[in-house]
């Protein structure tokens, strides 16, 4: 199987995705808009989430379809990213007729990047902003790296950064992640600079190296312990025509993506989620073997995307880790 056109979660039919960062305070934010309002689910696995209307995301809940994902730094700040994103969106005409009031549906995560050397002296919370920014630049094609939510990201050893990669099925069904990449743990094995999501590498595209040929203790992770500067949350997309049950399921499976690429991941100090996102632009012929597939392939595309987005991370001054290229580039 290859990737689609752009290697991008865009590549789903239907999806954009905007990006807006402040060099300054060295943060941003993402945001996924469909053309039209999609089926979504969230799952969370990590210990220490922060996050904006995922309860109505519940499969027992009213509202099945939203009209956005917003991924942004910040931690809790971050949060009014999504209240900038739902502004645009009203003034669009977007969102949930509640008799005759329009509410835009935007869920959304943050990650913790208040200690990357940034300026977070501000005296207005900038993120409203950022969120607005991103919507406004929403578009199927984006960098990777050091951009929108990625922004202030590190990992234990690097710049962590901003990640996507797609896959197209043999059904013709698409599948795309986009993350932030912010963890405790290290995407690199041990000293580097090969990436434990290796194996699951479809070309070169994030370097090509292949599989680390020496491992450290796997009881004694790298980590960056005590610096509370976690958390990577991330959005799996597709095409196919999903319910919000299996919506969960697919955001659920796509997890293990994380624990490919990412070691440790899902710690108490880590506020790792996964939104997923299906377009229905594709039934399901197999119900059963057709989630299976799905679910594989959305972990799979998760572990490429969090390499590709570590390894094109940029430098920028102040930084408190170096970036995958200047320390093996």
């Amino acid at each position: 199987m290859e990737p689609g056109a752009r290697n991008l979660i865009t590549d789903v039919p239907g999806l954009v995705v905007g990006h807006a960062s402040d060099a300054g305070v060295k943060t941003g934010v993402s945001v996924l808009l469909g053309d039209v309002p999609f089926t979504a689910g969230v799952h969370v696995m990590g210990g220490a989430p922060g996050t904006r209307e995922t309860d109505l995301l519940a499969p027992d809940k009213t509202v099945e379809q939203v009209d956005a994902l917003v991924l942004s730094g910040g931690s809790a700040f971050g949060l009014d990213a999504a209240s900038g994103v739902a502004d645009g969106l009203r003034e669009m005409g977007r969102g949930f007729d509640v008799g005759g009031m329009t509410v835009p549906i935007v869920p959304g995560a943050i990650l913790f990047d208040l200690l990357n050397g940034g300026d977070k002296a501000w005296t207005e919370n900038p993120y409203k902003r950022l969120g607005r920014a991103a919507l406004d630049a929403a578009g199927v094609d984006f960098t990777l790296g050091t951009t929108g939510a990625g922004t202030g990201a590190v990992t234990a050893q690097l710049k962590g950064g901003l990640g996507s990669a797609s896959v197209v099925l043999p059904s013709g069904v698409t599948v795309g992640a986009l993350v932030a990449v912010n963890a405790l743990g290290s995407a690199i094995v041990g000293d580097g600079p090969e990436f434990w999501a290796a194996p699951f590498e479809v070309g070169a595209e994030f370097g090509g190296l292949g599989a680390a040929r020496r491992y450290p203790d796997p009881h004694l992770p790298v980590t960056k312990l005590g610096s509370h500067r976690n958390t990577t949350i991330g959005i799996i997309a597709t095409d196919a025509a999903l319910t919000q049950a299996q919506c969960t399921r697919l955001a659920t499976a796509a997890h293990d993506g994380f624990a490919r690429a990412l070691v440790p991941s899902h710690t108490p100090m880590d506020g790792d989620l996964i939104f997923a996102a299906a377009t229905g632009a594709r039934p399901l012929a197999d119900p059963v073997a057709d989630t299976l597939l799905l679910g594989h392939a959305a972990a799979t595309c998760m572990a490429r995307a969090i390499a590709r987005g570590v390894h094109a991370a940029t430098a920028a001054p102040g930084d408190p880790f170096p970036t995958w290229a200047a320390r093996f580039g």
